[in-house]
């Protein structure tokens, strides 16, 4: 078993990562949507959002080794690689499987929930947090500390439910000075029927967000691997 450090600490680990799926597509949301880029789906998540689209990746997965991940995604040739879940940050093998990618050119993109720590990733990573709102059920799984750890070109994201839900949301990102610190992006969910609601709320509200829909399913619905 090897041991990487993490802010002081020297942690276990083994090179593999417990894999759902890794495959090639457009990017669909944030500062890098349109985009190609291959993603690759970690296996497992502690939580249970009620809009969760990628209920799949909570259980089963194989075990592939950093070796075999780096030759798929090589092979794809993206230079964007998203690292997604579930929630990927529940596997240790993120850290140095990210530092690995950096050095061999890539650039990854860490989408994860807000609920793991985000302490010790690559500065060279680009960090996309979920910032749990009432209406996804998990708001006490937020661990707000992560933001101190976030860069000025990261992004918080939230996934919105409702009119009510973009209000709780803006108050957080005037509370915090979100939009000047960070890249905001406001989703509604993909069901959501007052998308435009929410979008004339956001016009109103002054804020600096980025109002986004989900280009993937877009293009080709709830398909997984797309």
């Amino acid at each position: 078993m090897l041991t990487y450090e993490r802010r002081g600490v020297y942690l276990p680990y083994r090179r593999r990562l417990k894999i759902t799926e890794v495959f090639h597509s457009l990017q669909g949301e944030g500062v890098h949507a349109g985009l190609a880029t291959t993603f690759v789906r970690l296996t497992g998540c502690a939580l249970r959002c009620t809009y969760c689209d990628t209920a799949y990746a909570f259980y089963g997965g194989k075990w592939q080794s950093f070796e075999e991940l780096q030759d798929q995604v090589k092979a794809f040739g993206a230079p964007l690689v998203q690292i997604t879940g579930g929630e990927p940050l529940h596997q240790k093998g993120v850290w140095p499987f990210v530092d690995e990618l950096i050095d061999a050119g890539f650039k990854p993109l860490i989408e994860t929930s807000g609920a793991e720590s985000i302490a010790g990733l690559h500065p060279q990573a680009h960090i996309v947090l979920d910032i749990k709102t009432p209406e996804s059920g998990e708001l006490g799984r937020m661990l707000w500390e992560n933001l101190e750890f976030l860069k000025p070109s990261d992004e918080v994201k939230f996934v919105v439910c409702s009119p009510e839900d973009f209000e709780w949301s803006a108050n957080q990102i005037r509370e915090k000075q979100l939009d000047q610190r960070f890249q905001v992006l406001i989703s509604p969910v993909a069901d959501m029927a007052q998308k435009h609601v929410v979008a004339e709320r956001l016009l109103a509200s002054g804020l600096r967000a980025r109002f986004q829909v989900q280009l993937h399913k877009i293009l080709w619905g709830n398909e997984a691997g797309r």
